[in-house]
């Protein structure tokens, strides 16, 4: 994978350099028939790990951050798996969704949709590097990280046969990222990456000139399609396992951006006045959400994609 000059800047992201290490624990939880969840426990750079079971087959879904998390998320799917053949897949390539899958070579068939694998071509050892400036106990989990190929690369979206259970790999970005992938599971189970959070403002990673493949406006329409999926069970990223309610408290967020960000715009407001109103604003209103450092990157990315004329 070709090296990268300089790493995207994280300044408006969240100061996580005195969040506890980003480590995988706890039991897997069962949500759905079948289906797993390793909740993140509200942890900063931990994800919702996912595991399905099939009758012939497993599925795992994201890894957390670096080789020993990827190591433990093995082994916790072996567990469930027992002997059956495993998969794994990535919600999308950021850090603690995918920077852990080299534990799975060789143990597990890697399958990424195109865009994916070419994210992680791109981009992989720049937010490498600026994760690890995010503080020591992230700089740990991230030594010795090696990148590696899925084994098949799909295009479209892709079915896997678990054996009584079937997982559909579908992408949907660019959103949150440039190739954003969700997993349905028996038409009832979404896993959602980071599309969707609990109770935490949508993670909008606007790095310019870095990173600007954020796309908030067909984020929306993303989260328009999953709504009408009307999954029973919704994985988000980050934050408690919940329902289809999620979809819509998100799309709720985003629209009211999107549209303050038009409505003061078109009054000559400058982006960091808008991201500032907004920022107060919506602090306000999702009082309860954590992470609210990410309201001013989404207006600000919202602000340079409306359009000028």
């Amino acid at each position: 994978m070709p090296e990268q000059a300089a790493g995207p800047d994280a300044g408006g992201a969240p100061d996580v350099s005195g969040a506890p290490a980003p480590v995988v624990s706890g039991e897997p939880v069962q949500v759905s028939d079948g289906v797993y969840v390793i909740p993140d426990r509200r942890v900063e750079l931990v994800p919702n790990v996912g595991v399905v079971v099939g009758e012939r087959a497993a599925l795992v879904v994201d890894t957390g951050m670096g080789p020993r998390n990827g190591a433990h998320v093995l082994r916790q799917a072996r567990r469930l798996a027992g002997g059956r053949r495993l998969y794994l897949t990535v919600t999308h390539f950021h850090p603690e969704h995918g920077f852990g899958a080299q534990a799975f070579k060789g143990a597990a068939t890697i399958v990424y949709n195109r865009g994916q694998r070419d994210e992680l071509h791109r981009k992989g050892a720049a937010y490498l590097e600026m994760f690890r400036g995010l503080g020591p106990a992230i700089a740990a989990e991230l030594e010795d990280v090696e990148f590696v190929d899925p084994d098949l690369v799909y295009d479209g979206q892709a079915e896997i046969d678990l054996g009584g259970h079937t997982a559909v790999l579908r992408p949907v970005g660019p959103a949150h990222t440039a190739a954003d992938q969700v997993v349905l599971v028996d038409d009832r189970v979404l896993f959602g990456g980071d599309l969707l959070e609990t109770r935490i403002f949508p993670i909008t990673p606007y790095f310019p000139p870095h990173d600007t493949d954020v796309d908030p406006h067909r984020w929306i329409g993303v989260l328009d399609q999953l709504g009408a999926l009307a999954p029973e069970v919704v994985v988000p990223g980050h934050g408690e396992v919940t329902d289809a309610s999620l979809i819509g408290d998100v799309r709720d967020y985003l629209t009211y951006v999107r549209d303050e960000i038009g409505r003061l715009r078109a009054t000559g407001v400058s982006a960091d006045d808008a991201a500032t109103a907004i920022d107060t604003d919506a602090r306000a209103r999702w009082s309860t959400w954590e992470r609210p450092e990410w309201i001013s990157s989404a207006a600000r990315a919202f602000y340079a994609a409306a359009p000028t004329g």
